[in-house]
Formats: structure tokens, C-alpha cells, sequence
């Protein structure tokens, strides 16, 4: 069974989650750099990794999309000093 095309609507409902996710992620990563606290840090790392598998997994979502806009492949690293 193959899967339908997004429909228009559904693609910029993706399209946003994705732009939301990706900030969340920004300022998690940011974060890290500003925290001193152990579990806080942690808890900063994963968050982290589960929006990096969310972001993977509405990306997938995505490219069945009707028409794309770019989602960039690069991600803000940490300031850890």
C-alpha cells in the first residue's frame, strides 16, 4: 500500500510543527550552555535527542508533501562556555 500525498492544509500543519520543533530544539541546545545544575542538563540532553528523532520523523511525514519548502539539515550546536 502506498502512501497518499499530504494534502495542502496537512503539509503547512507539518510544515509549522516542524519550524516549532526545530526552535525547542534550538533552545534546548542553547541551554546547556547556560545551565549548571546536573539533572537539569540532563534532562536539556533529552530533550534534545527526542525532538532530534521527532524532527526525523515529521521530516518523513513531510516529503509527502505536495510541494516543499527546504528544511535545513544543519542544527545550532551548544554554547558550552
Amino acid at each position: 500500500m502506498q502512501a497518499q500525498p499530504l494534502a495542502p492544509h496537512e503539509a503547512l500543519d507539518i510544515h509549522e510543527a516542524i519550524n516549532f520543533k526545530t526552535l525547542c530544539l534550538a533552545k534546548s541546545k542553547l541551554m546547556q550552555g547556560l545551565v549548571f545544575d546536573k539533572e537539569l542538563k540532563q534532562l536539556l540532553q533529552k530533550d534534545v535527542e527526542q525532538s532530534t528523532r521527532a524532527l526525523d520523523d515529521l521530516k518523513a511525514v513531510y516529503a509527502r508533501a505536495p510541494f516543499q519548502a527546504p528544511v535545513p539539515d544543519r542544527r545550532p550546536t551548544p554554547i558550552l562556555n
